[in-house]
């Protein structure tokens, strides 16, 4: 096989798979594993694909998404190569093309055994946020947050947080305060995402000065949006996370 990765987090999934030799291709944002980001050809951004590069590794496979990709690229892509579109808006698509990518590449059964403990480090920590209110960033001027129909959404509600978005999957947040005037003491706690946006510590106070009574947290923005390999990460961190605000609420 030669396996062409346009999404990060898949990319680093096919790596704890085995597929070494079978990766010919990834884009400029699969920074891990680091080696392979070093060494594998690189076919530009998950929104500007170099198509010549992808045509001249001739891939017998391509690995996409529907949210990280241009729908124009795929539909090109697709005319010349095998196209498997991934389309993950919850935690349960997460598992679902875990497998379906295993099974695509011929490692089924250690894509099983994946998802399987996954499954099991899952459970034994559920909904361990308290239903916890909170709004998650991942964009600065203008702010954007995650709304419903979104991975990271399932993922913290999974975990017993209560996201604060109820209308679009990345609206702006002045249409999602414009819906309710009492918002300062409804959202408990605001989460910074590291990425795709680098939010810092400067921005704390910027945010505090729009919600006075809310906790404000910079979070693994990877581990939150990243469905694969580093899911297996997921459950111990949410567990730090919710120890790091039941310490700013006794603070």
């Amino acid at each position: 096989m030669r396996i062409i990765s346009l999404v990060p987090s898949i990319s680093e999934y096919l790596w704890t798979l085995g597929l070494e030799e079978e990766v010919v291709g990834i884009t400029k944002f699969c920074v891990h594993p680091n080696s392979w980001w070093k060494n594998k050809t690189r076919v530009g951004g998950t929104k500007n694909l170099n198509l010549q590069t992808i045509e001249a590794l001739q891939p017998t496979l391509i690995i996409a998404n529907k949210e990280e990709n241009s729908k124009e690229d795929i539909i090109h892509l697709n005319t010349k190569f095998e196209v498997l579109l991934t389309d993950i808006n919850s935690l349960d698509d997460a598992f679902h093309f875990l497998l379906k990518i295993g099974e695509s590449v011929g490692k089924r059964e250690k894509s099983i055994e994946f998802v399987d403990q996954l499954k099991r480090m899952f459970f034994n920590l559920e909904h361990i946020g308290g239903k916890t209110c909170f709004l998650y960033f991942i964009w600065k001027d203008p702010f954007y947050v995650v709304g419903p129909n979104t991975y990271i959404d399932s993922l913290l509600g999974y975990f017993g947080w209560s996201n604060y978005c109820k209308i679009d999957r990345y609206p702006a947040l002045n249409a999602v305060l414009a819906l309710d005037a009492h918002y300062k003491n409804k959202v408990d706690v605001i989460f910074l995402s590291s990425e795709p946006y680098p939010f810092e510590q400067k921005h704390i106070a910027q945010l505090q000065e729009i919600f006075p009574n809310s906790k404000i947290i910079i979070v693994d923005g990877e581990i939150c949006s990243w469905y694969g390999s580093r899911m297996i990460l997921a459950p111990s961190y949410m567990k730090k996370l919710q120890k790091a605000i039941s310490k700013i609420e006794k603070d």
